[in-house]
């Protein structure tokens, strides 16, 4: 009877082992079910089988059912009960692991372990300390966990008391007192418990040269590197990312290229690297030839794009990201929503924000301030205002952004009554609400008010003025016709002006036509800022209008001597969510470029009809006439606005946006353009009611959409002697900035 029942229970163990086997298996493959139908249908059920299929409801993150089934149990041993704390502890449930340590009808050093792991793991490193002290048996790892705990409390000295303590050392400790004295910034005692090792494994050597980079002293972790007596994956990375930090970005392109494995971390490093050293052909060369990519792979592309201006590609890599079905991430949406404001690109913009709905993050303030500042930029303060308006409590960032864009958007006295709401809510202004209220001011032509706000600031709130803050009351003295008080103002300045007060200064001389002071402006921005060509253009301009030509050529020496040239203006707008790219009398690299040609003339005959005469006061003054007004004709707005009118439904606005930050030349652009905005509706025909159009400051303090806009005044006494002129359609010109 004995020699058969022995054969038995040696066939139910093995399929009792099986059965174990299989159910942690499909466990760490995330098939809990087919783990759980393991183990109803195994003939005979161990406490390691309860065991394993309790750990595995845990390791799934179902730590109820993993509870129901412990409770189920009917023979419990030591290791089920530590299960059950480390499966809380796992789980983020460390009040009840606490529970069920109280609970135990006996415990041993693991149990007391897991304990004060879980409480380091919370951050309640004082609750771990007082449970470490009543442990009544403690093993090198115990002494490790909490060594560790009060290193992550930032508590370095106590920590090595703890370590001096520790009846026996291993390698981990050792390893994990080098890191905190590395996170303190004590590099020698780092160093010295790493001399007195008497056994090293990789993790203790990279550990050494991750502190050392972290430290900016990557030379010495170089040093080490190269006599490391074996390197992994993670010791190339941490050696490659100080390179890429420190900016050394060629010492990083050889260390990469002498990787035997490129991990995503390093390509990603690396991406990076590229991108912040100006290098982003070799940033997506690294991109393109990875054979796998990780959410971090696609952001890092993205914000190199972002960084350098490179909006186009960042949008079509976007694209390349929806077509493979990678989901984007946290910080490639706040890149994407960047690029779109940056572009005016609103329906990649509106598209990005509903993915933010969709994952809930739109729900954080932080996210609301660049959703608030893409609405801004792309001319749609409606959905700007729809946004402030959801958040019962708004922070600071958030009424900047809209006192911001509200300000940018010419609607001054909307941006201060903001402001006040601001104040009136208990939120203090800082120095760039007071950059977005001046700027208020300025647009709405509130000289004193303005005066008022600027010395408040600084006596009522605190904040001291800084140079932009110095830029917006020029402009609004300069705007007023103030042009020699702004002088004055600079004149006093406490710190030296830059290029955008003088920038200030030179658009109020243009637009009050003080040649004297807006030649000192232009030869001090030269100065400011040698390699911007627009400077040497405005001067070059103010130099001609006085007839001195012998400056003029020698200011061209001077750029030609230099190498700067100027970059030619550009325009775009999105149709059917692609951007089409528009230069100055450049349409035939459009595979449409013919019927835009066509649409340019048409307008061109309706604007003369119409009387209008292009203003060429600005364009170079050593060209002649004819040529003024051609450059003018095939203007990059005028390109832009006239694929728009080709392509955009009808009751739909047309957007434009300009590569161009200089105001003066934007004031231009917008006074052109803004005749063709009653004539182009001889293209649609009539309309009943009155055109409408929205509100946008220019330069000289004018706005499109109010009666004492004298452009919007002989617009109406167009549209009053020729009724059939009503506007069919609003095109927005919205400001670009800098790329």
């Amino acid at each position: 009877m004995r020699v058969r029942f022995i054969p038995y229970r040696r066939y139910c163990t093995a399929i009792a082992t099986s059965s174990n086997s299989r159910i942690s298996h499909y466990a760490r493959l995330g098939q809990i079910e087919k783990a759980r139908k393991v183990f109803d249908e195994m003939p005979e059920r161990t406490t390691v089988s309860w065991n394993s299929m309790v750990a595995g409801y845990f390791q799934n993150n179902r730590p109820g059912e993993a509870r129901k089934l412990f409770d189920a149990m009917q023979l419990r041993n030591l290791v089920s009960w530590n299960g059950l704390i480390s499966g809380y502890i796992k789980n983020g449930m460390v009040g009840e692991a606490r529970k069920v340590f109280d609970s135990m009808p006996e415990r041993n050093v693991v149990s007391w372990t897991s304990m004060v792991k879980g409480y380091v793991q919370e951050g309640n490193v004082s609750e771990a300390e007082s449970l470490f002290w009543r442990m009544p048996g403690k093993n090198v790892v115990s002494w490790t966990v909490m060594l560790g705990g009060l290193i992550q409390d930032g508590r370095v000295d106590e920590a090595r008391r703890l370590y001096d303590l520790m009846p026996e050392k291993d390698v981990v400790a050792r390893t994990n007192m080098i890191g905190g004295y590395f996170q303190a910034g004590r590099l020698g005692e780092a160093r010295e418990i790493f001399d007195e090792m008497p056994r090293r494994n990789v993790v203790t050597w990279t550990m050494m040269i991750s502190g050392y980079v972290h430290n900016q002293r990557v030379d010495v972790a170089r040093k080490l590197f190269e006599v490391m007596p074996e390197k992994n994956e993670i010791s190339w990375t941490a050696m490659l990312m100080g390179y890429t930090q420190c900016g050394r970005i060629t010492e990083a392109s050889e260390l990469f290229h002498a990787m035997p494995v490129k991990s995503v971390v390093a390509c990603n490093a690396m991406i990076l690297g590229y991108g912040h050293n100006g290098e982003v052909e070799e940033a997506r060369q690294v991109f393109d030839n990875m054979r796998e990519k990780d959410d971090q792979t696609w952001s890092a592309m993205i914000k190199v794009y972002e960084r350098k201006g490179l909006e186009l590609d960042a949008i079509q890599l976007f694209a390349l990201m929806q077509r493979q079905g990678v989901r984007p991430n946290f910080p490639s949406l706040i890149s994407l929503l960047s690029v779109c404001g940056s572009l005016a690109t609103l329906d990649h913009g509106t598209q990005i924000h509903a993915q933010l709905v969709r994952n809930q993050f739109d729900l954080d303030v932080y996210i609301a301030s660049v959703l608030i500042t893409m609405y801004v930029k792309c001319g749609n303060l409606v959905k700007a205002k729809q946004v402030f308006d959801r958040f019962s409590e708004k922070d600071a960032v958030m009424w900047n952004s809209i006192i911001t864009g509200y300000a940018q958007h010419g609607l001054g006295e909307e941006a201060l009554q903001i402001f006040q709401q601001m104040c009136s809510s208990g939120i203090a202004p800082d120095d760039i609400t007071f950059i977005g209220v001046l700027s208020a001011c300025s647009y709405s032509g509130k000289v004193e008010q303005g005066h008022e706000i600027f010395e408040t600031m600084i006596s009522k709130y605190q904040v001291k003025s800084r140079t932009p803050h110095y830029a917006c009351m020029v402009d609004l003295l300069g705007r007023a016709g103030q042009v020699k008080e702004a002088m004055d103002l600079i004149e006093k300045m406490p710190v030296e002006a830059d290029a955008i007060v003088w920038g200030a200064l030179l658009g109020a001389c243009r637009t009050h036509m003080k040649l004297d002071l807006a030649e000192v402006a232009a030869k001090k921005l030269i100065q400011l800022e040698p390699n911007n060509a627009g400077h040497y253009v405005l001067l070059s301009n103010i130099y001609a209008s006085k007839g001195r030509w012998h400056e003029v050529a020698e200011l061209r020496k001077m750029m030609g001597a230099r190498s700067v040239t100027k970059s030619p203006g550009c325009s775009w707008i999105e149709v059917e969510h692609k951007v089409h790219m528009f230069t100055w009398g450049e349409t035939t690299g459009h595979p449409e470029h013919v019927t835009i040609m066509r649409m340019l003339e048409k307008l061109g005959v309706l604007l003369r009809e119409a009387g209008y005469c292009p203003d060429s006061s600005f364009v170079l003054h050593d060209v002649d006439e004819e040529e003024k007004v051609q450059s003018l004709g095939y203007h990059s707005e005028k390109l832009a606005i006239a694929y728009g009118l080709l392509k955009v439904p009808q009751g739909m606005p047309i957007r434009v946006m300009k590569n161009l930050r200089d105001l003066v030349l934007m004031d231009i652009c917008y006074n052109r353009l803004y005749i063709p905005k009653f004539i182009v509706s001889t293209l649609h025909g009539p309309k009943d009611s009155a055109p409408k159009l929205q509100s946008k400051a220019y330069h000289d303090g004018s706005e499109i959409g109010t009666a004492g806009n004298p452009l919007w005044n002989d617009t109406q006494e167009s549209v009053k002697q020729k009724p059939e002129l009503k506007l069919k359609r609003v095109i927005f010109a919205v400001k670009g900035d800098s790329t």
